[in-house]
C-alpha cells in the first residue's frame, strides 16, 4: 500500500474512531440546551453593558461532557445572562468523551455547536493521534474537520 493510501486509511480510521460512539447512537457530543457552563478562574473581569468577560489564571471551563482549561478565557453572553461564545487562549487543552485536543487556541461557539481548533492541533484518542494546522468539531454530530493534516492509527495486526 502506498503512503498515500496507508494516511488516508488512517485518517479514515481516526475518522471513523472519533465518531463511532455518537453516530452509533446519534447521540450530540455536547449537549447545549439548558444548564449552566462552570467556570473557574483565579480573576474575573466582567463588562456589564458590554456582555462579556474575561477569564484569567488557571482557567476552566466545563459544560456537559465538554472541559476546557487554559490561561485565559474571553466569553459573551446575551441579556439572560446565557453564554453564547468562548475563547481560550495561552496553550488549551480540551477532553470531549475520550477525545483529548491541544491547541495554542479554541473557540466554542454554543449557538452553532461548535468547537474550533487553531494554531496546530492535536487530537488523541486511545493511541491514535491527529495533528493539524486546525480542526473543527460540530459538538451536535461529532464530525471533525482538520486541515494540514498527518497521523497515526492502530491497526490490528492480521492473524
Amino acid at each position: 500500500m502506498s503512503g498515500r493510501r496507508r494516511l488516508l486509511a488512517s485518517l479514515l480510521g481516526l475518522a471513523a474512531l472519533l465518531a463511532a460512539r455518537s453516530a452509533a447512537l446519534a447521540d450530540p457530543i455536547l449537549e447545549v440546551g439548558p444548564g449552566n457552563v462552570s467556570v473557574q478562574a483565579e480573576k474575573l473581569e466582567v463588562d456589564v453593558g458590554g456582555g462579556t468577560a474575561i477569564l484569567t489564571g488557571a482557567v476552566s471551563l466545563s459544560k456537559g461532557d465538554l472541559s476546557v482549561k487554559c490561561p485565559r478565557i474571553d466569553l459573551r453572553y446575551d441579556n439572560t445572562p446565557h453564554v453564547t461564545w468562548a475563547k481560550g487562549s495561552g496553550g488549551v487543552a480540551a477532553d470531549i468523551r475520550g477525545v483529548h485536543a491541544e491547541a495554542p487556541e479554541v473557540e466554542v461557539d454554543l449557538a452553532r455547536q461548535t468547537l474550533q481548533l487553531r494554531g496546530g492541533v492535536r487530537l488523541t484518542r486511545g493511541q491514535g493521534w491527529v495533528e493539524a494546522n486546525r480542526a473543527t468539531i460540530d459538538l451536535a454530530t461529532a464530525k471533525v474537520t482538520a486541515h494540514e493534516v498527518k497521523g497515526s492509527v492502530p491497526v490490528p495486526k492480521s492473524p
